[in-house]
Formats: C-alpha cells, structure tokens, sequence
C-alpha cells in the first residue's frame, strides 16, 4: 500500500491506498485507536479494489481535531465524506471495522445516494445506552474532558512494550500488534508515545438508544454484508447484532470463527467472505 494525503477542513488526513484508479471505489474505516494499518493484510486478498484506508483524524499519521472539536461518530460522518470528495469519489463502497462500521453504517443510512455497498466487520450502527444512563453518562463525560489536561502520555522506552500493549489489550497477535503500533506512536524525548489524541479516550457525552440504532440500521438501502467473530464482543452480544442485521433491508450475515480483528489475523478467509460482493 503506498502513502496519501488529503488537506480537509478539519486538517490534513492521511493514510494508504492500493489498487488502481478506474476499478471499484472502497473507503476503508479502521477501529477505535487503531490506523489505516488495520488494512494492510486485507489489501493483498482484494487487489481488483480502488482501496483508500485513511487514518481517521486523531488516529495514525493524521491531524488531530482542532481544540474544542469533539470526537464524535456524527463528526466522522462528514469526515467520511470530506474524504470522498477530496478523491472526486461521487459513489463508492464502505468498508469498516469495529468503530469504522459503525461510521459506515451512519454514512451509509445518512447518503444512500452516494453509498454502493456497505461491508461492516465487528459492528452494524452504533454503542446503545439506555435512557436511565443519559445524566450519568453527560456527567462523565464532562468530568473526564475537564480533567484531560493534566494526564500526562506514558511514554514507551522503545515499541517493543508498545507492541506488547496493543497485543495484552486486544488480544492480537503480534504481527497484527506491530502494524498497528508502528503506524501509531509518535518519537518524543525519552521513546515514543502513541500518535493518537488522548481526547479519543473520552467518554462520549451522548449515546443512541437500541430503538434509535434499529432505526438507522434499518434506513441501510444499498447491498450490505455484516461480518461478525465468533465469539462475539460483549459490547454487541450475539442475539442483539442478529437482531441489528436482520433489520437490513439487503443485507447479509457471516459469521467466522475469530477475533475482534479477524480480518487482519484471517485475512484470507475474511476476503473470500467480501471480495465478490465489493467487486460488483
């Protein structure tokens, strides 16, 4: 995959491409703290693709927001978008990952003239929180956001602790840890810390209710197909993504056996599972 850089509103993205211009348009959204990396194995087992991976902002090697920008999944919509138009992309394909299908699938929902086909691996809409949680939840929030100025960033000696990080917290293994650490720590004085924006690590002030997502998912019109590890993620127990991607009005559910980043530790067979439908 080579280098890019798109100059945006909100300031310069960056992130990997591969493929070649004229073939089929793929936007790939990565995950929660992790960067366009989180393609790299996939990109191989999909070579008839325009794939564009960005870093999202305040991931990777992109800009962070600017101060007082929050962080938000509506925020990244028109990121999305701003990404799209930057590559004179009218119509093209999501395909996202954990955070990056939920993005997805707002785009997808919010743009159904613009969206093709939607791939969502590890997520279909977005986090749910139940009404009762809505006061605690802007408390929090509010709170850790007040208190980020005076966290200090660890600071690794080198990337190998880094890497034994990523590894520990996500249950990856370690050449999938790497990828995702040498895109994402930045060199300082004493080693390297991570690139990523410590605001990324807020709570967020307001989430939708299941009711709301089941709306959303279900306003998905273009082709999807959702791709879940088994087992799955405690955030999205089994009977509540069924019951999301049931909502599809076109769309399609696979399950494979795996980890929460199953398509860069099996890319192989994750490609099997959406290349032809991507291909279209």
């Amino acid at each position: 995959m080579r280098d890019f850089e798109l100059a945006l509103p909100m300031g310069t993205v960056r992130g990997l491409r591969t493929g070649s211009e004229g073939a089929p348009r793929v936007l790939a959204l990565h995950g929660w703290l992790d960067n366009a990396a989180s393609f790299v194995p996939l990109a191989p087992h999909l070579p008839v693709l325009d794939l564009v991976a960005p870093d999202l902002p305040g991931h990777g090697s992109s800009d962070h927001l600017p101060r007082g920008m929050d962080y938000s999944f509506a925020g990244a919509v028109h990121t999305v978008l701003d990404v799209a138009d930057a590559l004179g992309w009218e119509r093209f394909s999501l395909l996202g990952h954990s955070m990056g299908a939920g993005i997805a699938s707002l785009v997808a929902a919010a743009c159904p003239e613009r969206i093709e086909r939607l791939v969502a691996i590890e997520a279909l809409g977005a986090l749910a929180e139940v009404p009762e949680r809505t006061v605690e939840r802007l408390r929090e929030a509010v709170a850790a956001t007040r208190a980020l100025p005076g966290k200090r960033l660890r600071v690794f000696p080198d990337i190998e602790p880094a890497v034994r990080a990523r590894m520990k917290a996500n249950g990856l293994t370690e050449d999938a840890a790497r990828l995702l650490v040498e895109r994402g720590v930045v060199a300082v004085d004493g080693g390297w810390c991570w690139s990523s924006d410590p605001r990324l690590t807020l709570p967020t002030m307001v989430r939708m209710t299941e009711a709301q997502i089941e709306d959303l998912v279900a306003g998905i019109a273009c082709p999807a197909k959702v791709l879940f590890a088994d087992p799955a993620q405690p955030y999205l127990p089994d009977p509540v993504r069924r019951a999301r991607a049931a909502l599809l009005p076109a769309g399609e559910l696979v399950v494979l056996d795996g980890g929460h980043h199953l398509h860069m530790e099996q890319p192989r067979e994750v490609a099997a599972a959406i290349g032809g439908f991507l291909s279209v």
